[in-house]
């Protein structure tokens, strides 16, 4: 057998696509920006329709806690970029810490928001209970669309927890190293994809003046 053939063919399936990679990932989140720009569309249409009602919706809600959630989604982001860098660098202890610290910020940001489901639920304002069926017809609407939009977000934050965590364990086999890193990449632009809809919810629902 020629061995310089055998070799050849090896490094042909070997061969990474980088390039592939970070182009299906662009894919990948041009179709979530078309899903959250589609509910955003609903939302603009429903509260041109009931300004009031989404004003008083939005009286409602503790802008407090919704600030405190943008910033550690903002302080996340800015984590996840500092470990991609630190992996550049062949930095990989600093990386792994940068990313545990990120899960932990992904974690407080749904206690938060727990807290605040339960508390509404509690006051009975969830879609079915007596405090919701009280409300105005505007105001159902808004409650349907925050839960909707802010539950689908938290699901985001959910899965990316779970791509980082794979990043990890892919770090730990060193399959994630200085000169391959694209699928950290990867975990890092859907991350900050998360980052920019909360961006986005927090003035649309909190904010409403």
């Amino acid at each position: 057998m020629d061995t310089s053939l055998h070799i050849t063919s090896q490094a042909v399936h070997t061969r990474r696509d980088d390039e592939g990679k970070r182009m299906g990932m662009w894919l990948f989140l041009f179709t979530e920006v078309l899903l959250f720009g589609g509910l955003f569309i609903v939302y603009a249409t429903y509260r041109y329709l009931n300004s009031e009602e989404f004003h008083n919706g939005s009286a409602r809600l503790d802008w407090v806690i919704g600030a405190i959630n943008t910033l550690i989604l903002l302080t996340s982001s800015l984590t996840v970029a500092l470990s991609v860098s630190a992996v550049q660098a062949g930095k990989m202890k600093k990386a792994k810490i940068l990313l545990w610290v990120t899960i932990l910020f992904a974690i407080a940001f749904l206690i938060n928001k727990y807290f605040e489901w339960g508390h509404k639920i509690h006051l009975g304002i969830f879609p079915g209970m007596d405090g919701f069926k009280a409300l105005s017809g505007g105001e159902s609407l808004f409650f349907l669309l925050y839960y909707f939009m802010t539950g689908l977000h938290a699901l985001h934050i959910i899965v990316g927890v779970t791509f980082i965590g794979f990043i990890l364990y892919y770090m730990k086999k060193g399959e994630v190293s200085p000169d391959n890193y694209v699928l950290h990449e990867n975990a890092g632009l859907y991350w900050h994809l998360v980052d920019v809809i909360w961006i986005y919810l927090f003035p649309l629902f909190y904010l409403i003046i």
